[in-house]
C-alpha cells in the first residue's frame, strides 16, 4: 500500500495511451549499477515480474515504478587511498601533488573503490489517474521526489506538472480545527487523531510535539494563541483511511484502517490488482473530500485569495517549478505495495 502521497496536477492534452507510455519507458528501462558507476535511474515493473508490462492498467487507473540503484563509497576510505597515492608521488619525485592533481587523484580512488561498493535500490510507485488529472508519488523524501518528476518529464516531455494546492492552505485549516471547541465544524467525513507538531515561526523556531495525546484541549489552543502553528496532524477519514497532514499538502502515514483490504485474496498475481484497486478506490475519495475541506483546488498561476504567481507555473521540460514547492519528507522509503 501507498505510505505517502504527494499530489500533483496533470496540465491540459496530455493523455498518452497505453502503448504510448510502454514505449516510452521502455526507452528508459531499469539497468544495474555498472562496475564504475555510482547511481542508476529507471522504469521496473510494477508487480515485480521480469520482462512484464512498465505500465500497468487496475479500473483505469495506471501505475509505474521508478527504481534507483546507488553505490557509495565513505569518504574517508577515498581519502585514504588518495592521500596514499599522493605520499608514493610525494616520495619518488620529491614533491606535493598540485590541487588539480590532489582532486584527480581522489576521483581516481572513487573509481577505483567503487566496484567494490554495495549497491543500494529503492523504488517509488507512481499512480496517474486519467480521469481526475491526479499524479501522485509515493516518494517519502525531496530527492526521491525530484528523481521522480524529472525521469517523468524524460519520458515525457509533453507532461506539465504542478503540486496540487488548495484556497485554504492545509496550515490555516489545520490551525482552525485545532482551535476549535466544536468538533461539529470539522469538516464532514474528519475527525483529528492524537499526533500533531506545531512549530513557532519566531527565531527560537520552538516545536511542540504531541503523540498518543488528546489534541482537542485547552494546553493546544493556549500554543496556537502563543503563536505556534501546526505543521503535521494525525488525521483520519470515514474510518477506512489514516494519515498525517502535511503544511505542504503531503499525506504520509497512510493507513488503510481495518475493514479496507477484509476480502483481499492472497494469491500475489491477484493481490496485486485488488491491492491497486482498494487504495486508489479509497483514495479517489478521499483526495476529493480533502480538497473541499480545504476549500477547494486552485488554479495553476494563482494564490490563496485570487492572486496570481509565476511560482506557480506547471513544470514542463525542467521540473524545477513542480519540485521547488514540494518540502522534505522523512527518508524512509519502502515498497509501497
Amino acid at each position: 500500500m501507498f505510505k505517502n502521497l504527494t499530489l500533483y496536477r496533470i496540465g491540459p492534452d496530455w493523455a498518452p495511451s497505453l502503448e504510448a507510455m510502454e514505449s516510452a519507458l521502455d526507452e528508459q528501462r531499469f539497468v544495474p549499477c555498472g562496475a564504475s558507476q555510482d547511481k542508476s535511474v529507471g522504469w521496473t515493473e510494477p508487480r515485480g515480474e521480469a520482462h512484464g508490462p512498465l505500465v500497468e492498467s487496475v479500473n483505469q487507473q495506471r501505475i509505474v515504478k521508478l527504481t534507483i540503484e546507488t553505490k557509495a563509497v565513505p569518504g574517508a576510505v577515498v581519502r585514504k587511498k588518495a592521500d596514499e597515492a599522493a605520499a608514493h608521488i610525494e616520495a619518488t619525485t620529491g614533491r606535493k601533488p598540485s590541487k588539480k592533481e590532489t582532486k584527480a587523484l581522489r576521483e581516481d580512488a572513487l573509481q577505483a573503490l567503487l566496484p567494490q561498493a554495495f549497491a543500494r535500490q529503492g523504488s517509488v510507485l507512481v499512480w496517474i489517474d486519467p480521469d481526475s488529472g491526479i499524479l501522485a508519488t509515493d516518494a517519502s523524501s525531496q530527492a526521491r521526489l525530484d528523481e521522480v518528476v524529472s525521469a517523468l518529464v524524460r519520458a515525457f516531455p509533453s507532461l506539465q506538472l504542478s503540486l496540487l494546492n488548495t484556497q485554504i492552505t492545509p496550515q490555516t485549516a489545520m490551525t482552525d480545527w485545532l482551535s476549535t471547541t466544536d468538533t461539529d465544524e470539522w469538516p464532514a467525513g474528519f475527525a483529528v487523531e492524537r499526533e500533531c507538531e506545531l512549530k513557532s515561526a519566531d527565531e527560537e523556531k520552538s516545536v511542540v510535539r504531541y503523540t498518543r495525546h488528546h489534541l482537542l484541549n485547552d494546553e493546544v489552543r493556549l500554543h496556537l494563541q502563543q503563536g505556534k502553528r501546526p505543521t503535521r496532524l494525525a488525521m483520519s477519514w470515514e474510518g477506512r483511511i489514516a494519515f498525517t497532514l502535511s503544511e505542504s499538502m503531503q499525506l504520509r502515514k497512510l493507513t488503510f484502517l481495518e475493514g479496507v483490504f477484509e476480502d483481499r485474496p492472497q494469491d500475489d498475481e491477484k493481490g496485486f490488482d485488488t491491492d491497486v484497486a482498494l487504495a486508489t478506490g479509497e483514495l479517489q475519495k478521499l483526495i476529493p473530500a480533502l480538497i473541499e475541506a480545504l476549500g477547494g483546488e486552485l488554479a495553476p498561476g494563482e494564490f490563496p485569495g485570487g492572486l496570481a504567481s509565476e511560482a506557480a507555473t506547471p513544470a514542463t521540460s525542467t521540473p524545477a517549478a513542480a519540485n521547488a514547492r514540494a518540502s522534505t519528507a522523512a527518508d524512509d522509503d519502502g515498497p509501497p505495495f
